[in-house]
């Protein structure tokens, strides 16, 4: 049954890979992002596909940004009853120079965002008696040096997925997180930039410590989003996935 998705921060990365293979299981997608323009390569790659998306531009921690963004995509692709919050930035610091500015921002982008998109969407999703809200956590969320802000918002988002399980399985939604390991994106290149190491040599060694040998790739992340988004993950609710490659990873 071909539905309409969001896929936050989908312009590129994990929420593009999201989103081009939401598209391909035959839904519709709102591609959003900060910059709707950046949106522009997802959105075609859908269309070239045969497709459907729309690009919309929307900050997530903004109330107003995203009752438009959700009402637009209600309006042009339909009302949308699956929702993944991927929309996530990076500031990392050890904590003694962690700013509450770095605080501040990462909590509200993850957090905040997951929160207003949820209860926006969610709307749709009670009044259609069915829907899917999958939740971007990482294994950050068990402690990570640096990243005191981001552990901190990665590991509320597993606390804020588990209470949507439990308020919104009598109207036929379900709610689970994916908590990523080690996955190659421009965040990760990111992290190897602060860090003072090129990021080839990143890969390999992260890779050398993940059990099955390799690192993760966005479409890793997909596939796990694609099956908590289908039918059949019906009775699957509440669930963190950890896709790390391994249990330590």
């Amino acid at each position: 049954m071909t539905r309409t998705a969001i896929v936050t921060g989908a312009a590129r990365g994990i929420g593009a890979a999201v989103a081009q293979r939401l598209a391909a299981d035959g839904h519709a997608v709102g591609v959003i992002d900060l910059d709707e323009a950046a949106c522009a390569d997802t959105v075609a790659a859908i269309a070239d596909a045969g497709g459907r998306a729309l690009a919309v531009g929307a900050d997530v921690a903004d109330s107003a940004a995203v009752a438009g963004a959700v009402s637009r995509v209600a309006d042009e692709l339909g009302a949308p009853t699956i929702l993944v919050n991927n929309a996530g930035i990076i500031r990392d610091n050890l904590l003694f120079k962690m700013t509450e500015d770095d605080w501040d921002a990462v909590l509200s982008v993850h957090l905040r965002g997951a929160f207003l998109m949820s209860r926006e969407v969610q709307k749709h999703q009670v009044e259609a008696g069915w829907g899917r809200i999958v939740n971007l956590s990482s294994t950050s969320a068990l402690g990570n040096r640096g990243q005191a802000n981001y552990a901190a918002a990665k590991a509320g988002m597993q606390g804020f997925t588990k209470t949507l399980a439990i308020e919104l399985g009598r109207y036929g939604v379900t709610a689970n997180a994916i908590a990523p390991g080690f996955i190659v994106t421009d965040m990760t290149r990111a992290t190897a930039a602060r860090i003072g190491v090129e990021f080839e040599q990143f890969v390999e060694f992260n890779a050398k410590e993940i059990p099955v040998g390799r690192p993760g790739h966005p479409g890793d992340i997909a596939a796990a989003a694609a099956f908590f988004c289908s039918a059949e993950a019906g009775f699957v609710s509440g669930q963190v996935l950890y896709v790390a490659g391994g249990p330590r990873a």
